[in-house]
């Protein structure tokens, strides 16, 4: 555990060196840059189209465990909440209090940790957000918001490739993911996380490659 921790903490401030160059070089830019959230059907490759787009739109990349472990992570938090400043952090809890307020919801301290989390990353920009709700609070004018789905059967092939198991343990596998990650939304932000309208774009894999699917993103960001 204390490694997962030091490592969690090396990754953030690589992420605090990478925001400070990206501010030096573009400085004089006005335009927000977005932030993409990806929320995705276990097996269904939201992982690897999240990771495909960042590399290519050169963005950062906070897969759900990482936001995990910084929003559980007083110091850690804190360390990324110190990349703003005085007026930043005013905005940001003002924001946190709009989200709450707006989206009717009950913060615990876990809540309100991972919402600062959010606004801070969507503060800096050029990211992209692998689950976690992040799409429910940040607002829509500085998010592009997709959803990654496909048929149960072969979400569970792709879980037994990756992880070595059989169709049994895959098919549990599959089901115990979603039914968790159905139930922090639904516990957190009130809503559906299968809805198709709480998002800009769904992709259904079956249909489209991965490289396609990223392509199709891009293609809809700059629509």
């Amino acid at each position: 555990m204390l490694m997962k921790t030091r490592s969690t903490h090396q990754i953030v401030e690589e992420q605090v060196k990478r925001w400070q160059q990206m501010h030096t070089e573009a400085k004089k830019e006005s335009k927000l840059i977005p932030v993409v959230t990806i929320s995705r059907e276990p097996g269904s490759g939201g992982r690897l189209v999240a990771k495909q787009l960042a590399e290519e739109l050169g963005y950062s990349l906070f897969h759900q465990e990482l936001i995990q472990e910084i929003a559980e992570s007083a110091q850690v938090s804190r360390m990324l909440m110190e990349t703003l400043d005085e007026r930043g952090l005013s905005m940001l809890e003002d924001w946190i209090s709009a989200a709450i307020l707006d989206r009717h919801l009950w913060p615990d301290e876990y809540l309100r940790h991972l919402l600062k989390v959010f606004g801070t990353i969507a503060k800096h920009g050029r990211a992209v957000i692998v689950g976690r709700g992040a799409n429910y609070v940040i607002p829509r004018q500085n998010r592009f918001s997709v959803r990654i789905v496909a048929p149960f059967n072969i979400r569970v092939q792709n879980v037994a490739r990756e992880f070595g198991q059989t169709e049994a343990e895959s098919r549990r596998r599959v089901i115990r993911t979603e039914s968790d990650r159905k139930a922090f939304i639904r516990k957190y932000f009130n809503a559906d996380v299968t809805d198709p309208l709480q998002y800009d774009l769904v992709i259904n894999t079956e249909a489209i490659s991965i490289s396609n699917a990223v392509k199709a993103i891009r293609s809809a960001m700059s629509a």
